[in-house]
């Protein structure tokens, strides 16, 4: 991708919120009371001008428009962070991934291990890149990102399999990189969130998460909410995107109500680590997020929610698109920090 067409789309941003919404239809895009941000309504508009025929696109022709994605919005690194990659012992392999760790470190906080986005699909530790430095940044804490397997190459659950081996070995090295020994967090956003709930629920006890940070998780592969039909065609996530993600994803016989896939329909979440989850407004997933946050209190778990009302699905991944999408990031880890801590 050419810094011209990066500059050309960053400009065309620039603009007023009038004169994006105009450029997006004339009228400003409200659903239950929720107005999108009007950024995301120009992207949403220039992205329905050019709708993808998902019986024919190619996976990667989605993890390249992905990549893309990460390149336009993704935002700068964040400073005074550097990285350092390394290799998780899985059961059959290596899975790489990237070590956030901060130039000024506080030893009382705890390491967190975070799952990008994708549908278990599409994705990379580029897409929440920003969010994790920011996170490591503002906890002086390491943050590894997981760069777990995809499917249709590596069908479930070998995703989910890498995503569990990395929080066992974030564990057992947590205080070599100045955390607090044979402690750890997990987190995610969108099918990363549904690894870290299923891991906080997997290994729940003395030894499990000390938190889970949930961001429009994907907990529910058979919900059927309000919100799933409300927001089926808004940007990025679609529904006819749900479904290719999903055929991809699943191999044949394994049922999507199995907890190990949905993780919101485990019947007992007591005992659970305390969750801290965000949702976006405009996104397919909002009411199955909502909804686990209230089953997670009504277990005893505490739980703090909160929803970005004027963002959609994805926004970890595209913070330069929008002030709205970066003060969002800025709040979740500046949140995400003070858990890390012990404060919250």
């Amino acid at each position: 991708m050419s810094w011209l067409r990066k500059a050309l789309v960053h400009l065309a941003l620039s603009r007023s919120d009038a004169a994006l919404i105009k450029a997006a239809g004339g009228e400003a895009r409200i659903v239950r009371e929720m107005q999108l941000d009007p950024r995301f309504q120009f992207l949403e508009h220039q992205a329905r001008q050019r709708s993808a025929d998902w019986g024919k696109i190619t996976v990667s022709q989605v993890r390249a428009q992905s990549e893309q994605g990460a390149v336009l919005f993704g935002g700068a690194s964040a400073p005074q962070v550097r990285t350092e990659k390394v290799y998780v012992t899985g059961r059959s392999h290596s899975v790489p991934a990237r070590l956030y760790l901060p130039h000024v470190r506080d030893n009382s906080a705890a390491m967190l291990v975070y799952y990008h986005f994708g549908g278990g699909v599409i994705g990379s530790l580029e897409n929440c890149h920003r969010l994790c430095g920011l996170i490591a940044k503002q906890a002086g804490a390491p943050v590894m990102s997981v760069d777990y397997r995809l499917a249709p190459e590596h069908p479930f659950p070998a995703g989910l399999e890498d995503a569990l081996a990395a929080y066992s070995w974030a564990v057992e090295n947590a205080a070599r990189y100045g955390a607090p020994a044979g402690k750890a967090a997990v987190g995610g956003d969108s099918m990363g969130g549904n690894f870290a709930a299923i891991a906080a629920q997997h290994f729940k006890g003395p030894k499990g998460p000390l938190l889970q940070l949930l961001i429009y998780p994907a907990v529910d592969f058979v919900s059927d909410t309000p919100s799933m039909h409300d927001f089926a065609d808004a940007f990025p996530l679609t529904a006819e995107m749900v479904e290719f993600f999903v055929r991809k994803y699943l191999p044949e016989g394994v049922e999507p109500s199995d907890t190990r896939v949905s993780p919101g329909r485990t019947q007992d979440l007591r005992g659970l680590a305390p969750a801290l989850i965000y949702t976006a407004g405009f996104d397919m997933l909002l009411d199955q997020g909502s909804a686990y946050a209230d089953r997670l209190r009504e277990a005893g778990v505490r739980a703090e929610y909160h929803c970005f009302e004027t963002l959609p699905h994805g926004f970890v991944g595209m913070p330069s698109a929008a002030p709205a999408a970066e003060a969002a990031i800025q709040l979740i880890a500046k949140e995400t920090a003070a858990a890390l801590k012990g404060g919250r």
